[in-house]
């Protein structure tokens, strides 16, 4: 049996969140002993400048013996940060109609980006 097999016969049950750049998965899973468990991915999609991209994730394993306490203390932090601040979104870079803006000086006319910084040498730290 391939690792690829292995995979997908330890995948019970699965759920994609794609949220922008991220994308959560939610996997459950099998022991050994054919217990199951969950785990969480958070995967975020990095692009570099020539236009090449990664992934960077992070993973959780849950266990059942987790879940109830677990599960409340999400409840209860979600709760709050609805209760809180309400279910809008603020920033702005998570509204749809979001446009990512140039850099433009008082004159309308496009600056390099490196030009807003200064060039110390570590001779000068």
């Amino acid at each position: 049996m391939n690792d690829k097999d292995l995979l997908e016969k330890d995948e019970i049950f699965s759920k994609v969140l794609r949220a922008g750049r991220r994308t959560y998965f939610f996997d459950v899973r099998a022991t050994k002993a054919g217990d199951y468990y969950l785990t969480i991915t958070e995967s975020k999609k990095f692009t570099h400048d020539d236009g090449s991209f990664h992934y960077k994730k992070h993973k959780i394993y849950l266990y059942k013996e987790d879940f109830a306490a677990f599960k409340d203390i999400l409840g209860e932090m979600t709760d709050f940060v609805i209760d809180s601040k309400g279910e809008e979104v603020i920033s702005e870079r998570h509204q749809k109609d979001f446009k990512k803006e140039s850099y433009f000086d008082s004159e309308d006319e496009e600056v390099a980006p490196t030009e807003k910084f200064t060039d110390i040498s570590f001779e000068d730290i």
